[in-house]
């Protein structure tokens, strides 16, 4: 009798875990919801009812998403390149130099190694908006203010993926590296060809968490950022909204079109996501 009591009880809870977490889902999934429908509406119906999750199909038009890809449009579509460009380099370039920093916190001995992460825990901890003047300034003096570069040089080495680095990278086995030594390979090869293989989970989680960062990114490309031209999707998105009108139709239906990177971006790196956040948070 307590064998099936047992599992009786294990599996109400199993049903009213999922009912739980399945209630959070949609409360996380509404705006999104709401956005989707918002695209499909109609401008006027916007004005009169506002955001709605709704679902009246009588009501959907795709008059947004035929604007959205009109000749008028252009501005959106080179906004669309310019944050998918920025993306990609700096996703490739956090990785690369991110990693090889957390690497050589983790399996390095060095004079001053125990001060420079406490320099990345510190810088960790503080606001970027404090940081965002000197920055600032900083662009303005080597001449990259409305630049690419301008917006990715403070972020190629985030504080937070050389933690998460140096997290990982406790846990792989040292004995590799002698062994590479003894081989003859070089420390850079030691890390490209041995390491770095090793450490595919922890690079699939945080080119996901890089890449979202850095397509939501509003704040320091608005500063940095002044030509039509240059603007990132969030920066652009913003400029539709004025006291002059609002271009509802292509703000909404390109908030839609903007979020088609991010979904790419995690269903291809799905499968290592889990294991990469929970192997560098376990490492002590």
């Amino acid at each position: 009798m307590g064998e099936p009591a047992r599992n009786t009880k294990e599996k109400l809870i199993s049903v009213g875990l999922i009912v739980l977490f399945s209630l959070v889902s949609l409360t996380a999934l509404f705006p999104v919801i709401s956005l989707v429908v918002a695209s499909f509406s109609p401008s006027t119906d916007l004005m009169r009812f506002g955001l709605t999750a709704e679902l009246f199909f009588s009501g959907f038009v795709m008059e947004n998403f035929q604007a959205l890809f009109s000749a008028e449009s252009g501005a959106y579509w080179r906004w669309y390149m310019n944050s998918l460009i920025i993306s990609g380099i700096l996703i490739v370039l956090s990785l690369f130099f991110s990693s090889m920093v957390g690497y050589a916190l983790a399996l390095y001995e060095f004079k001053g190694k125990r001060f420079i992460f406490l320099l990345v825990l510190l810088i960790l901890m503080i606001p970027f908006e404090i940081l965002m003047l000197p920055l600032y300034t900083l662009m303005i003096n080597l001449r990259l203010v409305d630049s690419y570069f301008g917006v990715m040089l403070p972020l190629i080495v985030a504080p937070i993926a050389v933690f998460f680095f140096r997290q990982y990278c406790l846990g792989l086995p040292k004995e590799l590296m002698e062994s590479g030594r003894v081989d003859g390979c070089t420390e850079f090869g030691i890390f490209t060809r041995i390491m770095a293989p090793l450490m595919l989970p922890s690079f699939a989680a945080m080119a996901i968490l890089q890449g979202l960062q850095s397509w939501n990114n509003f704040l320091w490309p608005l500063l940095v950022l002044r030509s039509n031209d240059m603007f990132t999707l969030p920066v652009g998105l913003a400029t539709l909204l004025t006291p002059y009108g609002n271009n509802y139709e292509i703000l909404f239906s390109g908030s839609v079109m903007a979020i088609i990177p991010i979904i790419v971006l995690f269903l291809f790196f799905q499968r290592f996501f889990i294991a990469g956040l929970t192997s560098g948070g376990v490492k002590g």
